[in-house]
């Protein structure tokens, strides 16, 4: 289980791509971080921030020589991109991704796995902002954060250690889960917020923006984030978020309810519920 590598290819070098190749430089773990992106003008942000040491918009040029290759770009174009690179790279070469679904990208690399040169092993930073681009990325960005790592039952261990040890050089945490455990639960933890607190910032009047205090704009920072980016998780895990989504809306409609009848001792009692499940996850 290799601890450093000499060649980290990084595709889409953003927040979460350049802030890896920030702690990888950070820590001494990578002697050369190629980055592969779509603008030359990105790769040259990155490569003057420190988060890549050289810079290409070729696919195959960019991995040809990798020892391991993280794809750090949009879930609606990691499957396809996988494919590109496992045609590209040597036989036996590391690889993960960062999007934030997962059963569908894995699905796609199982179906071909006996073909493989590569060994993929999927992931799932929990760490990032509503920031995106290369002049977002922090080398601090994953220490302390959980990364999902989501092998399944044909998956060598072995492949997952190495993947495993990648993350926590930057300094994350690693668990595992399943493909469908990890969409369902971060349907729950991360994607239906995303949907709560884009309903709130539409449902806001503009003219009560000027009296918008520390309340409003926690609720609703998330709701900055890329929207073509969050439109693509959303439509890549339906079932989980709609599920949630249902929930919530029979949780917002007791709420309600409770409010309409001037029911105080309910209310209470459901906001101290809400209150006991946010104070559960600490500060």
């Amino acid at each position: 289980m290799a601890d450093h590598w000499d060649t980290v290819t990084i595709v889409g070098v953003g927040l979460i791509g350049g802030s890896a190749g920030l702690a990888l430089t950070k820590r001494g773990a990578a002697k050369k971080i190629i980055g592969v992106g779509r603008s030359d003008s990105s790769l040259a942000i990155a490569r003057e921030l420190g988060a890549i040491s050289e810079g290409t918009t070729n696919l195959r040029e960019g991995v040809t020589d990798a020892d391991l290759v993280l794809v750090a770009t949009r879930v609606s174009v990691i499957g396809h991109q996988l494919e590109e690179i496992d045609a590209f790279v040597r036989p036996g070469t590391p690889i993960t991704d960062a999007g934030s679904t997962k059963q569908s990208i894995v699905d796609s690399w199982e179906q071909r796995r006996s073909f493989r040169k590569g060994r993929f092993v999927g992931s799932h930073p929990l760490a990032g902002s509503h920031q995106r681009g290369p002049d977002a990325a922090d080398p601090t960005l994953f220490e302390g954060k959980l990364t999902v790592l989501t092998p399944v039952e044909a998956t060598p261990e072995k492949d997952t250690d190495t993947i495993s040890a990648f993350w926590e050089i930057l300094g994350a945490k690693t668990c595992l889960l399943s493909p469908p455990e990890h969409d369902r639960l971060l349907a729950s933890a991360s994607h239906a917020p995303h949907i709560v607190a884009a309903a709130l910032a539409m449902a806001t009047p503009s003219e009560a923006h000027r009296f918008a205090a520390g309340g409003w704009r926690d609720t609703t920072r998330i709701a900055a984030g890329d929207p073509a980016l969050w439109a693509d998780i959303l439509l890549d895990n339906t079932q989980s978020i709609t599920s949630q989504i249902q929930k919530f809306t029979e949780a917002s409609d007791r709420l309600r309810h409770a409010i309409e009848e001037g029911d105080r001792s309910t209310l209470i009692e459901l906001l101290t519920l809400a209150k006991e499940s946010r104070d559960a996850l600490g500060s």
